[in-house]
């Protein structure tokens, strides 16, 4: 298993160890995102208990931990025996001087056996643990329960945790870690079906052709990821069908709420509800232009499936179930291959956002990042510092052609559309292409100070 990047999490995790008091972290994210390894790296060289959940009775999962704890702590009677309850457990390690991490991994598993099972460890951290040297994580990849078990205000658990982790799909500048001396186009290519989900990298980064590794692990009904977005669906959620239906016709290009409505066919005050859920678990972004005034008043709310696996998924392996069903592959590739670059395309603008994050320095403190549209017009990156007056205009164009001062000068024009900031606001610009620059554009950006990036990699004009 590669272990890329996830710094900011594992010094989190180390800052609250060397506290040296009691804790309890919440770690969750989406399935395959990596939380089991953060975990894994964090107690490899630290005295820890790792205990992995199961979908079997309560009872079963305690004395299992049961064994666990006793292994650890060279009790061979409790190794043995394993614990009557839970209040039982937490006695114990309230009882215990050393100090140890206990993980319990997949604690929505316990949820499910005992509907209880939180505020059953709300109790045991009140009157046992918080006294205690345990450094306790609970972790799960059940956002949805995660969140309403361990982290709402009506959860059982709140207030307690003293620290809490969402563990996110890597950024594109992290995938590219996994690919040492691969070109910006083939890694761009893997996010652009990944999302830069870690378990689905490593599939795709086994030896032979891109294509040869899509078409193992997407495009046939045996293939790992075949089924993978219907999985994650009837894992977290009651109406899998209904919100299904919502995440296909966004994905078919109904971003507003009313084409969602018509394509759906659900009632509104119905689509809402499901909406948000959606939102909640990750799996869908609201979008508003980033310089909107009244955010909650505005009528130009865009609906985006925020997990690009998923965005995948639904243009490129649910169209052609049928044929893929009946191992109708004859043209397949080709039909894909059309579609996909558009993806990429698309993706492109998701990935530059990160690259202008890693450079702000170039730039100026970005506090807010997203996109800018009005009526027909629109400019694929805009960030803002409303201390310093300050605005980023960003066009990004993946084409085989290289961009010329044309796009610059449109960008121009649509900047000075943008309603934003007090009067002199300081305006930068940047651009993006995947086939380079021309040298009339090249000249310009020299001359205005325009900064330019083929790829991920910056090529000239940078601003001071």
């Amino acid at each position: 298993m590669i272990f890329v990047n996830r710094k900011k999490e594992l010094k989190a995790l180390n800052d609250w160890w060397r506290v040296k008091l009691p804790q309890l972290i919440i770690i969750y994210g989406k399935r395959r995102v990596g939380k089991t390894e953060l975990i894994k790296q964090f107690i490899k060289d630290k005295p820890a208990v790792y205990f992995l959940a199961d979908k079997v009775g309560e009872k079963d999962n305690l004395k299992a931990l049961s064994k666990s704890i006793g292994s650890f702590l060279k009790d061979s009677l409790l190794e043995k025996n394993g614990f009557g309850d839970w209040y039982d457990l937490f006695a114990y390690l309230k009882a215990k001087p050393e100090r140890f991490i206990l993980v319990i991994d997949e604690f929505p598993y316990l949820v499910e056996t005992n509907k209880a099972i939180s505020s059953v460890f709300q109790k045991g951290w009140d009157e046992y643990l918080k006294d205690a040297g345990l450094f306790l994580i609970l972790s799960g990849s059940s956002i949805g329960m995660m969140e309403a078990e361990t982290l709402s205000h009506k959860a059982a658990l709140y207030g307690r945790r003293t620290g809490q982790i969402l563990v996110k799909p890597l950024r594109f500048g992290e995938v590219k870690e996994f690919f040492p001396g691969r070109s910006f186009e083939d890694i761009l290519r893997i996010h652009t079906v990944t999302g830069g989900i870690p378990a689905y990298i490593l599939l795709l980064k086994q030896k032979g052709s891109f294509k040869k590794a899509v078409e193992q692990n997407l495009l046939s009904p045996q293939a790992y990821l075949y089924n993978e977005v219907e999985f994650i669906l009837k894992e977290e959620l009651r109406e899998p069908r209904t919100y299904f239906s919502i995440l296909r016709a966004i994905a078919l290009g109904k971003q507003k709420f009313g084409e969602i409505v018509n394509e759906t066919g659900l009632q509104k005050n119905i689509i809402m509800k499901y909406l948000g859920v959606l939102e909640d678990l990750h799996l869908l972004k609201k979008d508003l232009p980033i310089t909107e005034k009244n955010p909650l008043r505005s009528k130009k709310n865009l609906y985006f499936i925020e997990d690009q696996f998923f965005v995948f998924w639904f243009n490129y392996i649910f169209p052609f179930k049928s044929e893929l069903e009946l191992g109708k592959t004859s043209g397949l590739w080709d039909k894909f291959s059309r579609g996909f670059n558009l993806s990429v395309s698309r993706n492109y603008e998701r990935a530059a956002k990160d690259i202008v994050a890693d450079h702000e320095g170039k730039f100026f403190p970005l506090l807010k990042i997203g996109r800018w549209w009005d009526r027909n017009e629109e400019i694929d990156i805009v960030a803002v510092n409303d201390e310093e007056n300050k605005i980023l205009f960003c066009e990004v164009k993946w084409s085989n052609k290289p961009v010329g001062t044309d796009i610059y000068d449109d960008l121009k024009r649509k900047a000075g559309l943008v309603e934003w900031g007090k009067p002199g606001r300081r305006e930068f610009f940047a651009l993006f292409s995947k086939s380079g620059f021309t040298p009339a554009m090249k000249s310009a950006a020299k001359k205005e100070k325009v900064t330019l990036f083929q790829g991920d990699r910056e090529v000239g004009g940078l601003q001071k």
